[in-house]
């Protein structure tokens, strides 16, 4: 009551009606901000490029710490980069220890690739080992099919190359007769380094510390049978600018890129959204003067004389 007989212009509502507006305007304006599309259109678009699949070690052996800060962290970094400087190629990646594992079959999603390069771990896989022939094979399998006649299919072997299997010549000469070059990056050092696990060392049945030791010899043999390159990872060249200058030199080919189009609907939040803030703005926090005197649901009373 004192207020209102201090200001005469005063409006308790109007105050909530412009709480309420930009209220209003905040949440539309966030709707339009979170991109909400409709519809889903499949669409492809052609373009000239190279498929290449990463096979990346993750058995225990790659948490040896020869390459600082280990192999394992070394090479996500390093695989980081790669991805990031890819425009027209498609890219894959493999998993492998005693098994192998698919973690993204070729894609131009060059933001899915990055999220599963983060989950590149030997927690991912249980059974320890090294199995490079099954993990050529499986990674063989995850190109797309057309393109099994052309030369634009391409590996990267990442690993100590440390095998106890036989199978991954055989393996190598598979892929040669398919047209896959394989390019094969040696991670550690052949005198090799104490295998550390939950900063404890692991020992053997004699109770002497594991080696890990670089193959390097496994690995060249490899890259020669496909035609690819052997470069080995060090502390100040992680070796994949001479992988990048070898796929520079592979022919590329149409890769046909499928792709889901929607139709952007954020237009309509905006719109309202900034209506309701302009109305906020424009609308007074005090009665209009020149409406003062307008009394429409008041009725007058009259004095008796």
């Amino acid at each position: 009551e004192t207020l209102s007989s201090l200001m005469a212009d005063r409006s308790v509502a109007r105050g909530w009606i412009k709480t309420s507006l930009l209220a209003l305007a905040v949440a539309f304006i966030s709707l339009a901000a979170a991109r909400p599309q409709t519809g889903s259109k499949l669409m492809t678009k052609e373009r000239k490029g190279r498929e290449i699949v990463l096979v990346v070690d993750v058995s225990n052996s790659m948490l040896a710490e020869d390459v600082e800060p280990s192999r394992m962290e070394r090479t996500r970094y390093a695989i980081t980069n790669l991805v990031g400087t890819m425009k027209e190629d498609g890219v894959g990646i493999v998993a492998f220890a005693d098994e192998s594992m698919v973690l993204l079959p070729v894609t131009s999603d060059y933001k899915m690739a990055m999220s599963k390069v983060k989950q590149l771990s030997p927690s991912l896989i249980a059974a320890q080992g090294t199995d490079l022939g099954e993990a050529i094979e499986t990674a063989m399998l995850s190109f797309s099919s057309n393109t099994h006649s052309s030369k634009s299919r391409v590996m990267i072997l990442i690993t100590d190359g440390e095998d106890h299997d036989e199978n991954a010549l055989s393996a190598a000469k598979k892929a040669q007769q398919m047209g896959i070059t394989i390019c094969c990056i040696g991670i550690g050092t052949p005198e090799g380094k104490p295998l550390k696990v939950d900063d404890k060392f692991i020992e053997d049945e004699d109770g002497k510390m594991v080696l890990t030791k670089l193959n390097e010899q496994l690995l060249q043999q490899i890259a020669q049978t496909t035609e690819g390159i052997y470069t080995r990872s060090r502390n100040d060249d992680f070796g994949l600018e001479g992988i990048v200058e070898r796929l520079n030199e592979i022919e590329t080919t149409e890769l046909t890129v499928m792709f889901a189009e929607y139709d952007e609907e954020y237009q309509w939040f905006l719109g309202i959204g900034l209506l309701l803030l302009i109305s906020e703005v424009l609308l007074l926090s005090r009665r209009n003067p020149l409406l003062r005197g307008v009394k429409l649901f008041e009725r007058e009373e009259h004095k008796e004389k």
